[in-house]
């Protein structure tokens, strides 16, 4: 396993006429892990890892991928690297086998027989390996893009959305898989609108918004970044509301059939409490939980609906 980085992005920055998809982005992502990439549509992810794996050209920033620099403008990736990013893209008249082999042998890859053979294994495809792609569903596509990407061996490997297409029983292989890979020493970049899933496998989180990072780090740091939820019922949920609005670091908001949640560390609840005491306002209920990750996300990106891609 090496020292540092698989991926290190400093600064990348990438723009579209006058829209900016990124803008000064950094993710770095180390061996052994699984990283979370988050964000609402249209954030600006799938551009980042088209930026990674050498498919689109940036502006402005550094990537180093495997402790190589990766150069700005388009050019090969090296060994070691591999992504699956939107939707793969097969000659439907070819079998998987044969797609996967021909794949195997433009990248240089000698002796793929026995590779080949893994890589169906490993993505479930053995029973499907000999009928053409073009009687393949968006699932075992999904599968074979995998499959393809896994045929480089990777230490550094880049997934987009990876069981998007897939039922709950290929979603849970292709999870445990990316847990093995990573777990065998490589780095794993992953996007995913599946809050559970990213919740289940990854340790460090990097979210983008509008093509900015608006956090990194752990998913226990976000935790206590953005507080911890309380329920609250008092005598006056009108007035407690109120007085919430002018209270720092604590965020409240009214639940149908009464009460607040409140988010807030503890040093902040303490003095709202107090707040409310001094206001006359009783607290009748209060009760801290533990956060799920999606409203995490939704409180850092204010997401409240679909965005363009």
């Amino acid at each position: 396993m090496m020292d540092g980085p698989a991926l290190e992005a400093r600064g990348v920055t990438k723009r579209y006429g006058s829209r900016d998809a990124l803008c000064g982005v950094d993710l770095v992502a180390r061996p052994g892990e699984v990283h979370g990439l988050l964000g609402p549509n249209g954030a600006g992810k799938t551009t980042l890892m088209r930026v990674v794996l050498g498919l689109v050209q940036r502006d402005a920033g550094t990537v180093q991928v495997l402790g190589r620099d990766l150069h700005s403008t388009a050019g090969p990736i090296p060994s070691g690297v591999a992504g699956l990013v939107e939707t793969p893209a097969f000659y439907p008249y070819l079998s998987g086998r044969d797609n996967l082999g021909l794949l195997a042998r433009l990248d240089g890859v000698r002796k793929s027989g026995d590779r080949l053979h893994r890589v169906l294994a490993q993505t479930g495809l053995e029973p499907h390996a000999d009928v053409d792609v073009s009687a393949y569903s968006a699932g075992m596509r999904q599968r074979l893009g995998l499959a393809a990407a896994l045929l480089r061996a990777p230490r550094l490997l880049v997934l987009d959305e990876p069981t998007s297409a897939l039922d709950p029983g290929s979603a849970r292989d292709v999870r445990a898989l990316a847990r093995t890979i990573a777990d065998e020493g490589a780095a794993v970049v992953l996007s995913s609108h599946d809050m559970a899933e990213v919740e289940g496998l990854c340790s460090n989180l990097t979210v983008i918004d509008r093509g900015r990072v608006v956090f990194s780090g752990a998913v226990d740091e976000l935790r206590r970044t953005t507080g911890i939820l309380h329920r609250l019922h008092t005598s006056d949920d009108g007035a407690a509301l109120q007085l919430a609005s002018g209270s720092p670091g604590l965020r409240a908001t009214a639940v149908a059939g009464g009460g607040l949640e409140v988010s807030a560390d503890r040093d902040a609840l303490d003095a709202y409490v107090i707040g409310l005491g001094a206001a006359g306002v009783a607290v009748r209920a209060l009760q801290s939980s533990g956060r799920s990750l999606e409203s995490l996300f939704l409180e850092l990106t204010g997401y409240n609906g679909a965005r363009p891609s």
